[in-house]
């Protein structure tokens, strides 16, 4: 075994058992690559990717291929979801130098860390127009060796350009609805007409872009544009064989137009975003069909992914022992062996069971009739039939080898799902959801902060790794979502301590919005900034949407500059490439909107208090900010000052609707809180 036997990393114990000398990224690495003078051979992955198992079984297990790299560098693994600082520096430098980016990367560096050379998956012999991963080894190292100079200048240019994209400067562009307005354009331009997401294949599940255009659609529902995108899009994917047909939850991404191929990896990511997103379509929609996705997506989450303190794993993988998809997919052959003849009769015309198969001879469960064709064909419901088979055909699945799961809990991906599981807890009226999101948020503090900081993961019964700007504002998102749901003020208290924390350790006073890695944090060859979404919402974003709420909730006007500030880093790129920008088009929108703030105030179990926060719930749209609480509580308004001042009236529960923090006088009543949001400004 080498370095990696005793990291905490899943991934990095994935190569413990290579002839390569790996060492784990830090000092010690680039110790020795000085010392010998040799360039550093940097491999950056994550246990659920399909072609890094590729590139390991081929290059990386093959004794004359280590011996090779461990005589030309010193070779150094990375998991980007323990480090993603360190990934998103060298997956800059990537695109840089190659004009692609993904995983594995492989990245050559000087001993100092200066990226020269970099690409994705190499081959172990050349085919596809990629050299063989030896023969590329030698080259570079070659280059190393003889042409000194011409390394250098290229170290040194690629580090300058890193340099330059992080002493950006924000857009001079005015923030206006016209930017709105454009990406919806944008994004109208950029969708498939046919099936639904934007581009071509492969397609990824645009959960962000997807959520900027619910939220228009809540505010326009005459949006017939915004309206057609969203349901073809969610609804072809709830249709696809990226969706788990018999198990719940989303597959990474589809490598065809169509959504049938998936790569079979899941990511907690992926279904806490997409699991929100059905959750908020059926709110604004009323498709009993969305909340049908969300809860199966949702309930796979508790099912197989969630730990026994409250915290969820990063991933499943995308391999399982029978080979890629093996344990997902079915034959006619493996219907007949589980279910009765009539639930294979259904299964089979349901979800487009074949002989030949779609997928290497198997199939790929997708719906590929309506129901009512099924229960048609069938002479009777076939409601009942495709239940009770889902149910027996999952219990046949997981007597397979099952793919491998990837426990350790990163913070931001929990934060997502703390979102996911509060907003699906109230929209979707499921009390056992809000508990979820407790559960997980209360873990989250309670184990995540390490003498005042936040850590990235917990792994091997730890948390471990400074955590960086997405993980402060994904937990800061999920907080003030979950006090949303709940009103409970200790989670509006967390978000407000964490979003000053992240102020304080990110914040770029001088250029304005958010460097990627905190001021405290290990000194890399350049500081990085994540500003487009890919797949998770950009930490940049995400932190001028939290601090915009907490400003409406807190009446703290600085908060609201620097969101802006954040905003305006990418003012110029949001409406152009809106699929790239979701998460700052969704806080501009609030930003620009004429909003409200409710103050609803009374004890909570006071039923003319529930009645009140009902009203103001119903008649919310996206940019309305809700605070309620029992005025004799200190903690209540001390959390959310919103409530501050604002007394019951005659010892009965009140409603006080404000724009600005101006308030109009008082309302008792659910029907004249009504009219009161609906009164024009």
């Amino acid at each position: 075994m080498n370095r990696l036997a005793e990291e905490s990393s899943l991934y990095l114990r994935q190569h413990a058992d290579n002839p390569v000398d790996w060492f784990p990224w830090g000092e010690e690495a680039l110790r020795r690559a000085r010392e010998e003078d040799r360039p550093v051979l940097l491999s950056i992955g994550y246990s659920a990717c399909h072609w890094c198992h590729v590139m390991a079984h081929e290059s990386f297990e093959d004794d004359e291929t280590a011996a090779v790299m461990n005589d030309l560098f010193v070779n150094v693994k990375v998991d980007r979801e323990e480090r993603p600082d360190v990934d998103a520096l060298y997956m800059q430098a990537t695109l840089a130098l190659s004009g692609q980016g993904g995983w594995p990367m492989t990245v050559f560096l000087t001993p100092d860390g200066r990226p020269f050379y970099a690409g994705t998956y190499f081959p172990r012999v050349a085919r596809g127009g990629l050299p063989s991963f030896v023969d590329l080894c030698r080259s570079v190292a070659g280059a190393y060796r003889d042409r000194r100079d011409d390394v250098e200048y290229q170290a040194a240019e690629v580090t300058r350009r890193l340099e330059s994209a992080a002493a950006r400067k924000p857009s001079a562009e005015h923030l206006s609805r016209s930017v709105l307005e454009d990406a919806v354009v944008g994004l109208g331009m950029a969708h498939d007409p046919r099936e639904g997401g934007f581009g071509s294949a492969p397609k990824f599940p645009p959960s962000l872009a997807i959520e900027f255009l619910l939220r228009r659609l809540w505010r326009r529902p005459d949006d017939h544009h915004a309206a057609q995108m969203v349901a073809l899009t969610l609804g072809k994917m709830a249709a696809g064989g990226i969706y788990d047909q018999v198990g719940g939850g989303f597959h990474r991404y589809s490598v065809d137009a169509v959504w049938l191929v998936p790569h079979f990896e899941k990511m907690l990511y992926d279904n806490a975003l997409l699991a929100r997103d059905y959750a908020l379509a059926h709110r604004v929609t009323g498709d009993p069909g969305h909340r049908r996705v969300a809860v199966e997506t949702l309930d796979y989450l508790l099912r197989e992914m969630r730990g026994p303190e409250g915290g969820f794993a990063a991933a499943q993988d995308a391999d399982s022992p029978g080979g890629e998809g093996a344990f997902f997919v079915w034959t006619p052959q493996e219907l007949a062996e589980v279910l009765e003849p009539e639930e294979a009769r259904a299964v089979t015309l349901r979800y487009g069971v074949r002989p030949e198969g779609n997928f290497e001879g198997r199939s790929i469960l997708r719906i590929a009739a309506p129901m009512e064709a099924v229960s048609q064909e069938l002479g009777r419901d076939a409601g009942e039939l495709i239940a009770s088979a889902r149910d027996k055909l999952y219990a046949a699945r997981a007597a397979r080898p099952a793919p491998g799961r990837d426990d350790k809990v990163v913070t931001g991906w929990n934060g997502l799902a703390v979102a996911a599981f509060a907003d699906a807890g109230l929209m979707l009226d499921r009390p056992d959801y809000l508990q979820a999101a407790r559960d997980t948020a209360g873990f989250l503090l309670d184990a995540m902060i390490v003498e005042g900081r936040l850590r990235r993961a917990h792994m091997g019964g730890a948390p471990r790794h400074l955590a960086q700007l997405d993980d402060h504002a994904d937990l800061c998102h999920g907080l003030l979502v979950l006090y949303e749901a709940t009103f409970e003020p200790r989670w509006l208290t967390a978000a407000r301590d964490m979003a000053a924390r992240m102020v304080e350790l990110f914040h770029d006073p001088e250029g304005g919005g958010f460097f990627y890695a905190g001021r405290d944090a290990e000194s890399l060859v350049a500081r990085t900034r994540e500003l487009e979404d890919h797949p998770t919402p950009a930490g940049n974003s995400q932190a001028a949407w939290v601090l915009l709420r907490l400003a409406a909730l807190t009446g703290d006007s600085a908060l609201e500059d620097i969101a802006v500030g954040a905003l305006r880093l990418v003012g110029a790129e949001m409406g152009r490439y809106p699929q790239a920008f979701g998460t700052a088009l969704v806080a501009l929108d609030f930003h620009l909107a004429d909003r409200q703030e409710v103050a609803i105030v009374g004890a909570a179990d006071d039923p003319r208090t529930a009645a009140l926060v009902a009203a103001a719930r119903a008649g919310a749209d996206p940019a309305t900010v809700i605070a309620a609480g029992d005025p004799a509580d200190p903690e209540t308004a001390g959390a959310a000052p919103l409530l501050a001042d604002r007394p019951l009236v005659d010892g009965t529960p009140a409603a006080y609707v404000c724009r600005h923090f101006t308030c109009r006088a008082p309302v008792l009543d659910p029907d004249a809180l009504t009219r009161e949001m609906g009164a024009p400004a």
